[in-house]
């Protein structure tokens, strides 16, 4: 095996990494401030298609936490750039919120219930049969239909939510026609937090709390992946996935002394 590059580009996801049900992982600001101190590159990756970057910077730095919002990247985000990519111009129908809308907005999409190009899903916290009816019939009538990512369930203070993968699962029974999942684990998004970031796949790496989503599409863009044990994996979960991380970590705390500081010149 060839030795890797030092690594200069670092990715990161959200959720179980920096926080975890609102409040700050333990080290995730010292982490941030190293990256910032060693004028390090660096994105936030969420799967999340609810907010803005502009609202996670907000919810960021309620807890704590100060990230730019150029350096937020969702799968929104990656899923207007895929649309905009495919077909620039383009119309769409969409089951989702702000952070979506306003992305496809952004790159000049019509938003339409007529003969739209695309159906496109992401997630909401109402979800409304009549709308899920309208993406059916539009699917069956020849849109094509995107997800911002195939998470089944999300998280939340009571329990577990129905989240995009599960409704793209209810449409796909009632016409037939699988979506094209934009977002982790397509290293689709990778590649464009890569060319976002300026950074590239053999100098950086890519931390996660989730084997099947973070891990894996950080291995499939050929990144330095990292799992930290403060999110939805455990230790003994990683053992029935036929891949690894390159590096198993209790916290994002463990991470500090990764970030390489800049060499000090004497004067």
């Amino acid at each position: 095996m060839t030795e890797r590059k030092p690594i200069n580009t670092w990715l990161t996801d959200m959720d179980g990494v920096l926080v975890h049900e609102g409040q700050p992982v333990p080290g995730a600001k010292e982490f941030l401030s190293r990256l910032k101190e060693a004028g390090k590159p660096f994105l936030v990756l969420t799967n999340n298609s609810i907010y803005t970057p502009r609202d996670l910077h907000v919810r960021l730095r309620a807890a704590g936490l100060d990230v730019p919002v150029e350096s937020i990247y969702t799968s929104a985000l990656a899923t207007a750039q895929f649309l905009d990519d495919q077909r620039p111009g383009g119309s769409a129908y969409v089951l989702g919120e702000a952070g979506l809308t306003t992305a496809l907005h952004e790159i000049g999409y019509v938003l339409t219930d007529l003969e739209p190009d695309y159906v496109v899903l992401g997630e909401t916290r109402t979800y409304s049969f009549t709308a899920i009816t309208t993406a059916i019939r539009l699917v069956n009538k020849g849109a094509r239909f995107i997800a911002t990512n195939p998470d089944p369930i999300g998280p939340s203070t009571e329990g577990a939510l129905p989240a995009t993968g599960a409704v793209a699962a209810l449409i796909t029974k009632a016409t037939g026609v699988e979506p094209y999942f934009v977002g982790k684990p397509n290293p689709l998004m990778m590649r464009n937090a890569l060319n976002t970031v300026g950074g590239h796949s053999e100098s950086t790496a890519m931390i996660g709390d989730r084997m099947d989503t973070d891990v894996v599409s950080g291995m499939e863009a050929g990144l330095y992946t990292i799992l930290v044990l403060t999110g939805v994996t455990s230790q003994g979960e990683i053992e029935r996935y036929p891949f690894r991380p390159q590096r198993v970590a209790d916290s994002i705390a463990d991470l500090v002394d990764m970030v390489d500081l800049p060499d000090l010149v004497e004067g």
